[in-house]
């Protein structure tokens, strides 16, 4: 080294040591994946917007009118419903007043259904109709899409005249009647009617007959309901025969009543009947008594004068209850000839194991054609009993088509 080189060496300062850095790039490729897995990319990326809610269509074909054949109080609302509704849709059903200011939710119905009766309006006022689409929120949190909404004409509810589910019903009563008209002006004519006979009321005259010998009474029970019911009233008819048989052979007759209606009913009865036999002098107002309106005192009071007056003849004829046996097996005890009559079947097995005759279900209400043997009641009752062959008729038809598979006179005879 020459002098020059080693004195310059010598003077000059010592530079710094230089600091390495590592490159910046490198550096951010490397925490790039820990920024995606701790969330800061989506902190500072734009928020992505939730679908939109589907546009429910409004219904098409909305009317709001009358239901028919109903007696008024009801309006029917007929819709079609929207295409391609979402799952969980259902249609919303909304009624207001005129000028419909507030509407009022009627009913919820699930899409296909298409009608629906609104059995709450008034006659006397206007409505109009709102059906919508609504779709259910997914969860608690949420509210429910209502679509657009289709509204109705005003319409009012109104009783209507005739019930179009029931024509069948209509045709055969009018078939029926006709039957029964052309019956009684067949009697009318003088045509012979043949009704069966009855056992016991061929024996009414029998036991009046009894009665009159022996020089007893005859005891007339006319059941212990009232003059509503179809019973009474056949006993009733039955009682004026049986009256005017006893004015015709001067016998005694007594009737205890326990209905005060009944009592005033058969009273008439006896007393027509002993004027129509011109013996009005052999009637007497005790002979037709009112005895008390409690079932089972009236039951015991009966079977008191059975016991003590001992009755030749007694008739069991109307509607009876718990009584009934009662009655029959004290009556059968004095020895007493005993005719019953009752339509009702749980009563019907006493007076059959107790009596000498019954009048079995329509035996009772055929009795005044068979005695009185009246034009217009005899016509009655034969035109019932066409009906009731044909209704029979029809009914084995019917059992028979059926077997086979065919149900159009079943869905004939249906009624709504």
């Amino acid at each position: 080294m020459t002098g020059t080189g080693l004195r310059d060496s010598l003077t000059a300062p010592a530079s710094p040591p230089r600091r390495r850095t590592a490159p910046a790039a490198p550096l951010l490729l490397a925490i790039l994946p820990w920024l995606l897995a701790t969330g800061v990319a989506q902190a500072v990326s734009p928020p992505v917007s939730p679908p939109a809610p589907p546009l429910l269509a409004a219904p098409a074909s909305l009317l709001a009118l009358d239901h028919p054949s109903d007696t008024g109080g009801a309006i029917r609302v007929t819709w079609k419903d929207p295409a391609s509704l979402p799952q969980g849709t259902m249609l919303v059903i909304r009624r207001a007043e005129a000028p419909a200011d507030e509407w009022t939710e009627v009913a919820r119905v699930a899409p296909g259904v298409g009608s629906y009766k609104d059995s709450g309006t008034d006659d006397a006022r206007v409505y109009r109709y709102e059906v919508r689409a609504v779709l259910a929120a997914a969860d608690s949190a949420g509210a429910e899409v209502y679509g657009i909404a289709a509204v109705s004409d005003p319409a009012s509810s109104h009783d209507n005249w005739f019930h179009t589910g029931r024509v069948n019903s209509f045709i055969a009563c009018v078939v029926f009647a006709a039957i029964i008209l052309f019956s009684i002006g067949w009697a009318r004519s003088g045509r012979e009617i043949f009704i069966r006979r009855i056992a016991g009321l061929n024996a009414i005259d029998e036991a009046i007959g009894r009665a009159t010998e022996i020089g007893k009474k005859v005891l007339y029970i006319p059941g212990i309901q009232s003059m509503d019911n179809i019973q009474t009233i056949a006993s009733i008819a039955i009682l004026g025969h049986v009256a005017r048989s006893t004015a015709r052979y001067g016998t005694d007759l007594d009737v205890p009543n326990k209905d005060p209606i009944t009592f005033a009913s058969a009273r008439e009865a006896v007393h027509g009947a002993y004027l129509a036999e011109g013996r009005p002098d052999l009637f007497r107002e005790e002979m037709v008594n009112y005895v008390t309106y409690d079932q089972f005192a009236f039951t015991a009071a009966v079977s008191a004068r059975m016991v003590r007056e001992k009755p030749a003849a007694i008739f069991l004829v109307g509607y009876f209850f718990a009584e009934s046996l009662i009655l029959a097996e004290t009556g059968q005890s004095t020895g007493a000839i005993q005719i019953a009559g009752q339509a009702d079947p749980t009563q019907l097995p006493f007076f059959v194991a107790t009596c000498d005759y019954t009048l079995i279900g329509e035996e009772l209400y055929a009795a005044s054609a068979y005695l009185s043997r009246e034009p217009v009641l005899l016509g009655s009752t034969r035109g019932q009993d066409i009906a009731k062959g044909i209704l029979l008729l029809i009914g084995i038809a019917g059992v028979i088509l059926a077997s086979f598979g065919q149900h159009w006179l079943v869905d004939l005879l249906r009624t709504e």
